[in-house]
């Protein structure tokens, strides 16, 4: 599923805050040419998946998910950069809360797989840990902690919030 901002080709994509109660969330390090980026699980809609349907997909095949109740759509991204394989010139994220316990991510996909979309880890981190890296490591969105730090205090927003990229 795709979407036409201004003639650029924007692909249309659905993630999870996989959240516990103890305010740690599970985060994918993605490699790409220009760098490593934490962000979290999801991926883009497959044509006829509106945007629940591809999370449950995603949170299968990336994390080994099955079955699991989808909390509020609670976040927007757009980020207008051009994939290295040409086909879109950007991704819309629409990010659901997912309350949880802490498990053990069991990828239904093959790493290779994983890898060859440029997915190489999976991680729990607290929310100590991301104060931590903070300055030191790129996340997706980049304001992140903040916004988990919002979530926690002030809970799910009535309306989606931007995160800006």
């Amino acid at each position: 599923m795709s979407g036409d901002v201004d003639g650029l080709r924007i692909r249309q994509a659905v993630r999870a805050l996989l959240l516990t109660r103890q305010a740690d969330v599970l985060l994918v390090r993605f490699e790409f040419p220009s760098g490593t980026v934490w962000a979290l699980p999801g991926g883009g809609l497959e044509p006829g998946e509106d945007h629940v349907q591809a999370l449950h997909r995603e949170l299968d095949e990336e994390v080994g998910l099955t079955d699991v109740q989808l909390g509020p759509h609670i976040w927007n991204r757009e980020h207008i950069i051009p994939f290295i394989d040409g086909n879109w010139d950007g991704q819309h994220d629409r990010v659901f809360l997912v309350p949880t316990d802490r498990f053990e991510p069991q990828p239904t996909l093959s790493w290779s797989r994983l890898r060859a979309e440029r997915m190489h880890e999976l991680r729990w981190w607290s929310i100590d840990e991301l104060r931590e890296a903070a300055g030191d490591i790129v996340f997706a969105p980049r304001r992140m902690l903040a916004l988990i730090e919002e979530l926690i205090a002030e809970g799910p927003p009535d309306a989606p919030v931007d995160t800006g990229v």
